[in-house]
């Protein structure tokens, strides 16, 4: 294999692909202090040198009722060649006044093109925000027409006033001397049944979204990227406790472990942590003004590498590809796209998956308890949730290049504690989560280890809600929450680090409602907010920012030029025995 084949036969991370590319990145919108409107230190997807092709999907379009807004697409013919990039961008909006989170989908040929929820109006703030999702991987779509469609189900009437608008387009940026073109893959699958595209809802652990294919006959790499969205009874699965005691704390059962779980023909395939996203109107809707909680308003797909089935794939039989959610109970909103990568030097491949110890290994988790009720009623204790589990899956596929072992190696994990304290006066709950996934995808050529992938994914989530009942019947509701999203990925050809990239993104808010003896919101008190982006690459990509607020406004804002110094840079780069090699520094 040539150093090129090398680089194509592993993918880098969703996020650290998104970001990286050594262009600098900036802000989605400059927050400004004083500003009540939408505010994250969120970054754009960096762009390549050059003038893109734009085209629009849709422009101010209105939604205000639950009817999909078709659209029909049509690739740039003035950027007809190879791309380097391509950048999906929406722009949305709420009128003032009352509104919920809507969920919020872009869709083509049945493939998601943009999933997020909308920010939630005020009666004296009209809401507007920018998103950004780099498709370049979804090339092999967007060279055909198509049609699409986009899909914000919104009620409008006399007491649900806020109408949404938006517009969304698509900027290809040609391949130059300055920006080569991107190495893609060939084809995308969606596993819907919708032409156009739509999401697939997962009621119980055995609701499937799935696909039979039949793939082409030289499938050389193959990856899913899932989304698995949290809707109705299991928005707020993060706080669920088992059945068991779901009466005694006064909280949704089915308890609060959920994990996606993909299969291939009803073989377990792989799995993908499920994020505990919050949405705008989520346990108090004044923690997210201006600040939505991490990815609330563009949510980032989980790929999972599926590429020991590709001998399987490629055996001119039909195959089911699925997911499903563990603990999924009413429901979850999924869909997920089938990325392709062909040799073009084979007509066929062959091979078979030779081990996957994924198989038997059902997801339960182990459940504990501390929870004990005193003579006078008062309950006081925690129930834990865990689990944590290791799969090996390998298969061959013998290509034009020779026969290639592919193995991925994944541990994940689920860890969560909730503590209730519950008397005539107070009602207080505790959550400490932590969602994990560690995996590598190794790829041998004879016995000759070419080409190893590790990827680190880590979603802390603490939630503290405190309810204190005054005499007259009035109560205090005070909530802090912190979100985050810790992504890490390293790559490495023939034992030697050639790119590293580490994400850090968190969300900490706090508020308190105060609500009369009736159940109703009369106001809110201590609002406060930050969030802070950090990414950094060893092309000498970075990118750091972070956001204040405080009662619904802007108060700092950090553009972070500063990216992180030279010696925290050195430390990705690496001799195969883990030694930083300063003379692989850019430049030098």
């Amino acid at each position: 294999m040539v150093p090129g084949v090398l680089v194509r036969h592993l993918a880098v991370g969703v996020l650290a692909a998104t970001l990286a590319g050594g262009f600098a990145a900036r802000a989605v919108a400059d927050p400004v202090v004083g500003s009540t409107n939408v505010a994250t230190a969120d970054p754009t997807v960096p762009r390549p040198p050059g003038q893109p092709c734009v085209v629009t999907l849709f422009t101010n379009v209105t939604f205000d009722d639950f009817n999909a807004r078709p659209y029909s697409y049509t690739p740039p013919a003035s950027c007809t060649g190879a791309w380097a990039k391509v950048v999906l961008e929406a722009d949305f909006s709420v009128t003032a006044g009352r509104q919920y989170d809507r969920t919020a989908t872009l869709w083509l040929g049945g493939v998601n093109l943009y999933f997020g929820t909308t920010q939630e109006p005020s009666a004296a703030v009209s809401p507007a925000w920018h998103v950004e999702r780099d498709l370049t991987d979804y090339s092999a779509l967007l060279r055909s027409v198509g049609q699409g469609q986009a899909i914000i189900g919104n009620v409008v009437n006399s007491t649900y006033t806020g109408v949404i608008h938006g517009t969304a387009r698509l900027l290809f940026y040609p391949a130059s001397a300055g920006a080569r073109a991107a190495v893609a893959p060939d084809a995308v699958y969606p596993l819907g049944s919708d032409p156009v595209g739509s999401t697939t809802s997962l009621n119980t652990s055995s609701d499937k979204l799935a696909r039979t294919l039949t793939l082409p006959t030289n499938v050389e790499r193959a990856y899913l990227d899932v989304f698995t969205q949290s809707q109705s009874n299991d928005e707020f699965w993060y706080t669920c406790v088992p059945d068991a005691y779901a009466t005694e704390t006064n909280e949704c059962g089915g308890g609060n472990f959920r994990e996606a779980e993909i299969s291939i023909d009803g073989t377990p395939a792989g799995v993908a942590p499920v994020y505990p996203w919050v949405y705008t109107g989520g346990i108090d809707p004044y923690l997210w003004r201006p600040t939505p909680g991490v990815q609330t308003l563009n949510f980032l797909p989980y790929r999972v590498d599926l590429t020991p089935f590709a001998g399987q794939l490629s055996d001119g039989n039909p195959h089911e590809v699925a997911v499903q959610v563990a603990g999924a109970n009413s429901y979850f909103s999924a869909t997920a796209a089938l990325l392709v990568y062909r040799d073009a030097h084979a007509t066929q491949i062959t091979g078979k998956v030779t081990r996957n110890t994924l198989t038997g290994q059902a997801p339960t988790p182990t459940i504990g308890s501390t929870l004990a009720t005193a003579s006078n009623g008062n309950i006081d204790g925690a129930i834990t949730t865990k689990l944590d589990r290791r799969f090996v899956i390998e298969g061959y596929a013998n290509t034009s290049h020779g026969r290639i072992t592919s193995t991925v190696t994944q541990n994940t994990g689920f860890d969560d504690k909730q503590t209730f304290t519950i008397n005539s006066s107070t009602y207080r709950q505790q959550t400490w989560q932590r969602t994990w996934s560690d995996s590598t995808s190794q790829s041998r050529l004879g016995n000759f280890l070419t080409a190893e992938r590790h990827e680190h994914f880590d979603y802390p989530f603490s939630l503290d809600y405190n309810q204190l009942l005054a005499s007259d019947g009035s109560s205090s509701a005070a909530s802090t929450v912190h979100q985050g999203y810790r992504q890490r990925d390293e790559l490495r050809l023939l034992g030697l680090t050639v790119y590293g990239a580490d994400v850090d993104n968190t969300v900490d808010s706090t508020d308190t409602l105060a609500i009369d003896a009736s159940g109703s919101v009369t106001g809110h008190s201590g609002q406060q907010s930050s969030q802070a982006f950090v990414f950094r690459d060893t092309l000498g990509s970075c990118y750091r920012a972070s956001v204040i607020t405080q009662a619904g406004a802007v108060t700092g804002y950090d553009s972070g030029k500063g990216c992180p110094d030279r010696v925290n840079r050195v430390s990705w780069f690496a001799h195969p025995d883990g030694s930083p090699d300063s003379s692989l520094l850019p430049g030098r």
